[in-house]
């Protein structure tokens, strides 16, 4: 038994653990209700007390779903959420930028709703409901719980009467426009959301693009007969190896990543000048442009400060503060029937939820693959590789495993499942001994996965 010293040392750790956990989620809680705030300027108290009603609600939303659902249910329903933001805010910039085109200056029903009281309780109780589940995401597996999602609750609350307190503080002359506003508000969303595995969006973004320019190339390829034609030199695949890997799928993220920040940015700085024409004095006139031209330069720090926090979104992203369980393969060989037999229990317990992995040699060939237990019960057999990405193989954080080539997160409950990204599976027999598979399809299956992967691994054709 643990002393009553150990267990209050283990206490402190976990409320330690927990505290540094949650300081980007509140950090970006407080960034987003000093934006609202300064948004919507004549509804102070109304993004105040409608934030922190969206934030509670977020909180107690988010405690039910992880205890209603089991797996990645809770955070698909949450990631969901925050990728309607994203989407959002690529409306409101196009719609913004259409906007920039209106020289009559005349008012939408869409900007006179965001301007009364209802339109900025509307937006703040959202966007305190989305930050709220982000928040509660970040310590799902946390112990008392309910104590921790008040205490929570509670810091929040304390977090925005000191935003109003600073909000003030701040000078008059920091302008922010609503669609500025909305860019930093889900910027800060995405940020806070980057920082947790499974509810991070622009590695899957990335995926995406990747799988897309893969498919559509060789759909092209395909059907155009390409590789047929004389005329195609052996130097211009390597431009085209450019599209088949992991880059393509950065960068095109990227690009749709900061475009509508971009839009919102260049509509603010084609916003229309006042007229002066009837202004006589010349002194008059200089003065009204250079005060306007000094707001309109102001109203352009919040697109700049969006700017940076979507590309701080993307550093947590790449570069995720995760350890990752990745076990160097055992090397194993098959026996006279050429069956290679993995025990159940023994110095390595297969069957205790880890990603186990093994090598296998023969003839100068050889194929890594893994074991795993799925938080389902049902054991599966796969390969350390998926049918698109290079061969890099997977590492498992909490929930889920990550390929290492294109950073896409599956979830464990999907791993024996062909298709996308994941695993390859194996067929295996379960038997009371262990697992026996087949030498011979497990050899087969990785030099066919790996030929199919051989145009990224080499960069083309």
């Amino acid at each position: 038994m643990k002393s009553k010293f150990e267990t209050s040392n283990y206490s402190e750790r976990t409320i330690m653990a927990l505290f540094y956990k949650l300081i980007p989620h509140l950090l970006a809680w407080v960034g987003i209700v000093l934006l609202l705030l300064r948004g919507f300027t004549a509804r102070r108290s109304v993004v105040a007390v409608a934030g922190m009603g969206g934030f509670a609600v977020g909180v107690a939303g988010t405690y039910v779903l992880l205890h209603s659902f089991t797996g990645d249910t809770p955070f698909a329903i949450i990631k969901d959420a925050v990728g309607m933001s994203f989407l959002l805010l690529w409306g409101l910039s196009v719609a913004t930028m259409y906007r920039g085109t209106d020289r009559t200056g005349s008012i939408s029903r869409s900007e006179f709703f965001a301007n009364s009281s209802l339109g900025a309780g509307v937006c703040a109780f959202l966007a305190g409901m989305v930050a709220g589940a982000v928040c509660t995401c970040s310590i799902s597996g946390a112990e008392h719980t309910l104590l921790v999602l008040l205490l929570i609750t509670l810091a929040a609350g304390a977090l925005v009467f000191l935003a109003v307190v600073a909000e003030k503080l701040l000078p008059a002359a920091f302008a922010v426009s609503l669609a500025g506003c909305a860019a930093c508000v889900i910027a800060l969303l995405l940020f806070s959301s980057s920082s947790i595995l499974r509810l991070d969006l622009f590695s899957p973004l990335t995926m995406k693009v990747m799988k897309f320019t893969h498919d559509f190339v060789h759909q092209f390829f395909e059907s155009m007969l390409i590789p047929d034609h004389l005329f195609i030199r052996s130097s211009l695949w390597k431009y085209i190896g450019f599209l088949f890997g992991s880059g393509v799928g950065f960068w095109g993220g990227l690009v749709i990543w900061f475009t509508p920040v971009i839009l919102i940015a260049l509509a603010i700085r084609g916003e229309w000048l006042p007229p002066v024409a009837h202004i006589r004095q010349g002194a008059q006139r200089r003065k009204l442009l250079a005060a306007a031209i000094r707001v309109r330069r102001f109203r352009l720090v919040a697109p700049l400060i969006a700017t940076i926090i979507l590309a701080g979104a993307v550093y947590q992203s790449r570069f995720p503060n995760v350890e990752y369980w990745d076990p160097k393969p055992l090397q194993i060989s098959a026996n006279p029937a050429g069956e290679i037999l993995i025990p159940k229990k023994g110095e390595v317990d297969s069957l205790d939820g880890k990603v186990h992995k093994y090598l296998y040699k023969q003839g100068g060939k050889e194929a890594r693959f893994f074991v795993l237990m799925t938080p389902a019960g049902q054991v599966t057999v796969d390969l350390d590789a998926c049918a698109i990405c290079k061969p890099d193989g997977y590492g498992q954080a909490e929930g889920t495993v990550i390929c290492y080539y294109c950073k896409t997160l599956i979830p464990l409950e999907t791993v024996g499942k062909p298709g996308g990204c994941n695993p390859v599976p194996i067929p295996f027999t379960e038997r009371d001994d262990g697992i026996h598979i087949d030498a011979v399809t497990l050899i087969n299956s990785w030099n066919s996965t790996v030929q199919a992967t051989a145009r990224i691994k080499e960069g083309g054709k």
